[in-house]
């Protein structure tokens, strides 16, 4: 593997939609459990760094539901719990980080967040969150068409099947970034050029 190093200065954590509706999922191959904790580590690395940390929720009661061959939600199923777009309370998300509300699956149509991070010089997003090939897929994608450098933290994130997962990260992500795991990253981060 080549050498890896994060510019501290220009990189924020984006993590998506680690929120009450999606812990209760069953994901593969890592728990909904096993994928915040993964996150919460990357986060307490960037703030003790003072880099950028994006949370990102998705109002689910406000998602499109066009029709689909295998819709999320069923048709005629009740509408998620009013807490289901909360965040997880042991995501820990902090009153300095940056949180986006999103509608859809990606984090930047229709929200603040590219211009939040031009203003910011931020050139490389780190993603993890919950579901890899859905909402992490969906935002990696937008902002590799906007230029972003890229880098998929893993086993920070998960996918309704291990198959969609597994595609994502050894397919997808590895075209458009770096793939690299929670504890490379920590590495990078301990490693890296310093303070944000």
């Amino acid at each position: 593997m080549d050498d890896f190093s994060i510019d501290l200065a220009g990189t924020a954590l984006v993590l998506i939609d680690l929120q009450n509706g999606n812990m209760a999922r069953e994901l593969a191959p890592y728990s909904a459990q096993a994928v915040l904790g993964n996150c919460v580590l990357l986060a307490q690395e960037m703030r003790n760094r003072g880099g950028m940390v994006v949370f990102v929720r998705v109002l689910m009661n406000e998602l499109q539901a066009p029709p689909a061959d295998a819709p999320l939600r069923a048709p005629g199923s009740p509408p998620p719990p009013p807490d289901a777009s909360h965040f997880a309370p042991e995501a820990g998300v902090e009153a300095t980080d940056i949180v986006i509300t999103k509608r859809q699956w990606g984090a930047f149509y229709g929200t603040e967040l590219d211009q939040l991070l031009r203003r910011r010089h931020i050139k490389t997003l780190i993603l993890g969150g919950i579901v890899t090939n859905i909402g992490v897929e969906s935002t990696a994608r937008a902002a590799y068409d906007r230029g972003y450098g890229l880098v998929f933290a893993e086993d920070a994130m998960s996918g309704i099947t291990a198959e969609a997962h597994e595609f994502a990260c050894k397919n997808m992500f590895r075209m458009m970034g770096k793939v690299r795991t929670t504890a490379e990253l920590i590495d990078a981060l301990q490693a890296g050029t310093g303070e944000a």
